[in-house]
């Protein structure tokens, strides 16, 4: 069935604070590791990301140990750190009212989950985080979400889309392949959302808030047709 309705909202600075779990896994690495791995970490996690187009840390964890070679004490602590990484506390990193304002949302149209992201650390964040949950399950992962907005529409078919995102790149995109049918927007939270070079280049979104709390009081009439929300 086609809702009028239909909330995408973005996961990593949108609904959790993914520059807080990133410093948190930097300090743990050197903690392990020493500088010195840490910092070589980081560049194959970089080569990796910009070979695959996403992040992808497990990824990188494994490349390094293939680097690091096997049998090392090295790579006993490497080992750690994806235990670090799957049994993180992303609940914890939910930012205030996260939760509240996917319920909220709800009375209006239908709550999804749209992330970038790998196959393996993703999905588990959003069960650790409650995500999941709160959603009822209704999650879409993909390399590059932006490209694969036929696949939304075959999943979760709407009248109107609303975009909830902390990066104008994604939402400029999508605005240009959807146009009218979608209103974006722009929560500033994270280093994307702050980086004045991203803010100079890209069209500003049709609504911007401060953070994802705002949206637990807002009148969501400003998010949609009129006519569309319930």
């Amino acid at each position: 069935m086609m809702a009028d309705v239909v909330f995408l909202l973005d996961v990593d600075n949108t609904l959790l604070d993914g520059d807080r779990v990133v410093a948190d896994f930097h300090q743990q690495l050197k903690k392990q590791l020493g500088d010195v791995h840490a910092q070589r970490y980081w560049t194959v996690f970089n080569a990796l990301r910009k070979e695959l187009g996403y992040v992808d840390y497990l990824g990188a964890l494994q490349r390094y140990r293939l680097e690091i070679g096997q049998g090392s004490a090295d790579e006993q602590k490497l080992l750690l750190m994806s235990s670090f990484l799957i049994d993180y506390p992303f609940a914890n990193r939910l930012y205030t009212h996260a939760l509240e304002v996917i319920t909220h949302l709800g009375h209006y149209g239908l709550t999804v989950i749209l992330s970038d992201g790998d196959v393996v650390l993703q999905p588990r964040k959003l069960q650790r985080s409650g995500l999941w949950q709160a959603v009822e399950g209704r999650a879409l992962v993909y390399v590059h979400k932006e490209k694969m907005l036929q696949a939304v529409e075959r999943h979760y078919p709407a009248r109107h889309y609303v975009v909830i995102e902390d990066k104008l790149s994604i939402l400029t995109a999508m605005k240009a392949i959807w146009g009218e049918r979608l209103t974006t927007v722009f929560v500033r939270q994270g280093h994307y959302a702050m980086d004045p070079g991203i803010l100079a280049v890209q069209p500003a979104a049709d609504l911007t808030i401060e953070c994802i709390g705002d949206l637990v009081t807002f009148d969501l009439s400003h998010l949609c047709p009129p006519a569309m929300c319930r």
